[in-house]
């Protein structure tokens, strides 16, 4: 596949934490990774290696210790409006309804009620929430309200949809379904998304929805391996070639593992 110019360039970037001791602890350090136009990118790795720092470094919620970060190719100042967050979490507001929610990001935008409405509308029908409108979030299932969430994101219309863990609280069958419909989703290229995140720990989910899988680990230089995924949709999980792509990247996750502990 033909790289163009990246959707959003990590550069060399470096994250400290500082404890309340004063110590400074890196979690990010030389870290280098592109997004590029056409790619659904899974972020795969063990919990405390920065994988959500990641995201929220490329969205501009965070701000890096040092480093660069590009968007579109120019330098990112702020927040990064081609960018939606799905969160692990659908974190809805309860006294809010679904449509209500979904259209509550596009307040600070200045957008007209009609244009506001136009867009809940249509992320309402991408995601099957048709009828559920005026339901309140006590009143859906854990998968209902993930929903919601991807409705939320997708109203903003962004280039880069990224997505936290965003099945890893769900039953089985839910969350294939809802994999299977963000894929979906993708496919029919109906929406503005030119790229999607997802960050996750499970290497079969990365599989099947990935065609890239990056693999981080601690510092320093955090991206322990970039592996293509060449398989065609749909992905049959009971397949040699699948299978094999598990093995080979979990192979990649344990090597990464056991050369950071041996750090």
């Amino acid at each position: 596949m033909q790289k163009t110019s990246p959707l959003v360039e990590l550069k060399n970037l470096k994250m400290d934490y500082r404890l309340s001791s004063g110590t400074a602890i890196s979690v990010l350090e030389g870290l280098n990774l592109s997004i590029h136009p056409g790619e659904i990118v899974a972020l795969l790795g063990a919990s405390g290696t920065g994988k959500s720092t990641t995201l929220r470094l490329m969205s501009g919620l965070m701000r890096p210790s040092s480093g660069e970060i590009l968007s579109n190719g120019t330098v990112l100042a702020g927040l990064n409006r081609d960018i939606s967050i799905v969160f692990q979490d659908a974190s809805l507001f309860p006294w809010l309804t679904v449509a209500e929610n979904i259209e509550f990001g596009l307040y600070p935008l200045g957008f007209s009620l009609r244009t506001r409405r136009q867009r809940v509308a249509q992320a309402i029908d991408l995601v099957g929430l048709e009828g559920f409108e005026e339901a309140y979030p006590r009143e859906l299932s854990g998968g209902m309200r993930q929903r919601v969430g991807i409705a939320r994101a997708l109203a903003m219309n962004p280039k880069l949809l990224c997505m936290d863990e965003p099945f890893s609280s769900l039953d089985v069958l839910t969350a294939d379904t809802l994999r299977g419909e963000v894929l979906e989703i993708w496919q029919k290229k109906t929406t503005a998304l030119k790229g999607i995140v997802l960050i996750t720990h499970d290497i079969v989910e990365a599989v099947s929805m990935a065609n890239r899988i990056v693999v981080i680990g601690k510092p320093p230089h955090n991206v322990k391996a970039d592996i293509q995924n060449p398989l065609a949709f749909p992905r049959d999980e009971n397949s040699w070639q699948f299978n094999q792509l598990v093995r080979n990247i979990h192979t990649a996750l344990t090597e990464s593992i056991l050369g950071d502990d041996e750090a």
